[in-house]
């Protein structure tokens, strides 16, 4: 009958997979970080070999001895905190009944020693990370685990009965499932390089380990190691990443854009309250006549009165019959277009614009025309803001113009924002030319 405990450990394997699924879903994996890691990797060990398990159980002979040990293996690393690892172990194993039990009473079986030699050990284990020594620290340099698996062990028993050695199954590898358990740490040398401790408790399907069959328990052996880990590819290890500190100063960086961004846009407040602040003391106008109170020379002047651009009664001059408008009158305000600059996301008129409006004005003056200003942007920015500053800025051109004589109401001052672009808005060349203050003479 099989050991109990063989019905069992299937039983554990799925819990311990079950277990790590739910941890891969809460960890960075591999595929989904945008961070390149090494997830595979190989590793070589020697140790000691010995035919026992301190968990317990009954022992064939009475004294056990240590013997050299080597394995191998190849890993996949899943997650932070789950793997595959494939192992291979060779070795020895030997004991004898030369001495008591611990109890005193001696072992009187007819076998008196065993050398096994274990031919073969090939075992798939789950191995799990347990826990991250620093939480807030991204790279760890100690990590422990812990690992269960299954697998085949192949050995050949030779036994002394007291007439010299001889084979236990002569001619025959006795192939048995083993279950192995095992604890560990790593120490990370470098990105490439771990070195790493273990060790693994055999537990056989079977009671032939030590050429001894007993039927009351089945045999075990322990095997302790020390090796180095070689991680290939390149980036850090994903065993080693911590995604509890990533996630914290994650959140610390994301706390900090915020402040830098609440105080930007404090900052945008204030200059955006400045700026209106600004233009509603330009273009006050008391008597509503049309000309701002700064720039009105007659104030208090009667409702409906027609007024000049210094916001005096205006004499109206005699009708002409026909407006005339000249190549050279177009190519004044062509002028003025063309050398027309702003504050950057403002109406404020810069100086090395006044040469050329200061033409415009003047001929305004002199043939009496009409204009029309009319104000467009490009699509960035809101609709409403983008409306708001056409109309800014055609009015800001308005102002300057009486400001200089021009008459007020012959000045027509409208912003059409984003609505009328005449070049694509995908590109900044399309977006300056969108960006304008159109003059139209009449």
């Amino acid at each position: 009958m099989k050991n109990s405990l063989f019905k069992c450990l299937p039983v554990a394997v799925a819990a311990l997979f079950a277990a790590s699924a739910v941890q891969a879903q809460q960890t960075t994996s591999a595929k989904s970080s945008p961070t390149q890691f090494r997830t595979w990797s190989v590793g070589a060990n020697v140790g000691v070999l010995s035919p026992i398990s301190p968990l317990g159980g009954k022992n064939d002979f009475s004294n056990w001895k240590s013997d050299l040990g080597y394995g191998i293996y190849i890993k996949k690393q899943f997650t932070n905190y789950f793997s595959l690892r494939l192992d291979g172990v060779g070795g020895r194993l030997k004991g004898d009944n030369s001495e008591p039990y611990d109890s005193g009473v001696s072992n009187t079986s007819g076998v008196r020693e065993f050398d096994t030699k274990l031919t073969y050990s090939g075992s798939l284990n789950a191995v799990v990370n347990m826990f991250n020594i620093d939480l807030f620290r991204q790279e760890d340099a100690l990590q422990l685990f812990g690992s269960v698996g299954a697998g085949l062990a192949g050995y050949k028993p030779s036994i002394n009965t007291g007439s010299g050695m001889r084979e236990y199954a002569p001619g025959k590898t006795i192939s048995e499932l083993i279950i192995p358990v095992g604890l560990g740490a790593k120490f990370k040398v470098s990105d490439g390089v771990n070195i790493d401790l273990g060790w693994t408790i055999n537990f056989v399907d079977g009671d032939n380990l030590d050429g001894t069959y007993m039927g009351t328990s089945n045999d075990k052996y322990n095997y302790a190691y020390a090796g180095l880990e070689f991680a290939l590819g390149q980036g850090k290890q994903l065993a080693f990443h911590n995604p509890v500190a990533v996630t914290y100063d994650e959140a610390v960086q994301a706390k900090q854009t915020a402040a830098a961004l609440k105080s930007e846009l404090d900052a945008q407040k204030s200059d955006n309250a400045r700026l209106r602040a600004e233009l509603a003391d330009a273009f006050k106008d008391t008597d509503g006549d049309g000309v701002a109170d700064k720039l009105d020379k007659c104030p208090g002047t009667p409702a409906n009165t027609v007024v000049d651009g210094s916001g005096c009664p205006l004499k109206v001059p005699a009708p002409v019959e026909k407006v005339v408008i000249t190549e050279a009158d177009r190519k004044v305000v062509a002028d003025a277009i063309k050398n027309l600059e702003f504050d950057f996301n403002k109406a404020t008129i810069r100086a090395r614009s006044y040469p050329t409006l200061n033409r415009v004005a003047a001929l305004l003056i002199e043939k009496n025309f009409s204009l029309k200003l009319a104000g467009h942007t490009d699509s960035k920015g809101s609709d409403s803001y983008n409306l708001k500053l056409s109309k800014d800025r055609a009015e800001s051109i308005k102002a300057y113009l009486v400001s200089q004589g021009a008459n007020a109401s012959r000045i027509e001052a409208t912003g059409y924002g984003e609505s009328q672009p005449i070049a694509t808005n995908a590109t900044e060349a399309g977006r300056q030319k969108n960006r304008r203050v159109e003059f139209t003479l009449f």
